[in-house]
């Protein structure tokens, strides 16, 4: 069994700031890419930022710029640092992840969701 936790959405003004964290827990062997996903209402989910094991990023070209994507490998955890809000950032934020249960079995996993929304 494998359970994303995710934390740290919020409200905030536009041009404010904040850190979500997820961290992935239960039998697990490893983790590769590790993500951020949104979904605001009415509206597809889609990426935001992901980032593999070994450290490469790649990011949604509306957050270039403004997030920054990182991970602890030790502690199986990713994190997102969202800079320069704007409303349009507003959505229900989901991490994801390629779990490694054993040597030759994998399942990509996803988290609850945490909400942010940015006032104008």
């Amino acid at each position: 069994q494998v359970q994303l936790v995710e934390s740290g959405g919020g409200l905030v003004q536009a041009g404010g700031s904040l850190r979500l964290s997820c961290a992935a827990s239960g039998s697990i062997f490893g983790v590769s890419t590790m993500g951020w996903y949104r979904q605001a209402p009415g509206k597809q989910r889609e990426l935001v930022a992901t980032v593999t094991s070994g450290g490469s990023t790649n990011y949604a070209d509306s957050v270039k710029g403004r997030f920054s994507i990182s991970r602890d490998n030790a502690r199986n955890t990713v994190y997102l640092q969202m800079n320069s809000l704007k409303p349009e950032d507003t959505a229900v934020y989901y991490c994801n992840a390629d779990v490694f249960l054993s040597i030759i079995r994998s399942r990509n996993s996803w988290g609850q969701g945490t909400q942010v929304t940015v006032t104008s």
